[in-house]
């Protein structure tokens, strides 16, 4: 249901459908296709494909996927040094107790970037029942600085 608060939250070009990724590398732009009110005198009802949008609450958390996704660096040719994670660093790693804090630091890292957020994350909980011996898997709650209640999304990270 949507509020006074989701124009806050803003709007942008949908890239996870249904706001699950298993690859980062399978991530593309959604299309949708439509069909055009108007026609030109003797032409059949032409259809057209837009770029789907996301708005709102699945917006944020879009965006907070993608930032936890994108490796710190990955943009800095378009002028975003800053924008992503160090999550990728944790590759090749063995996975310890010392690592699982050093994830939940670069989580903390990533809530402090986003400005539509907290600044401190409402919840970083580790699922370890969850877990391979290759990943952690981790639910991120943060609270909207639009006032919203929180929002979550749950990760596998692979090491």
């Amino acid at each position: 249901m949507a509020n006074g608060n989701d124009s806050l939250l803003g709007i942008d070009l949908l890239v996870i459908p249904n706001m699950v990724a298993h690859d980062a590398s399978a991530l593309d732009l959604v299309g949708r296709t439509r069909v055009l009110r108007q026609r030109l005198p003797g032409t059949d009802l032409l259809e057209a494909t837009d770029l789907q949008t996301i708005s709102s609450r699945e917006n944020l958390a879009q965006a907070l996927m993608l930032r936890l996704l994108t490796a710190r660096g990955a943009l800095t040719a378009l002028g975003h040094a800053s924008y992503g994670s160090r999550l990728h660093e944790l590759i090749g790693r063995n996975k310890t107790d010392a690592l699982r804090n050093l994830c939940r630091a670069f989580i903390l890292e990533v809530v402090a970037q986003e400005p539509r957020v907290e600044d401190q994350a409402v919840e970083v909980t580790f699922h370890p029942d969850e877990e391979t011996a290759s990943s952690f898997v981790f639910t991120l709650a943060v609270k909207p600085r639009a006032g919203d209640a929180p929002i979550g999304l749950t990760l596998e990270v692979g090491l």
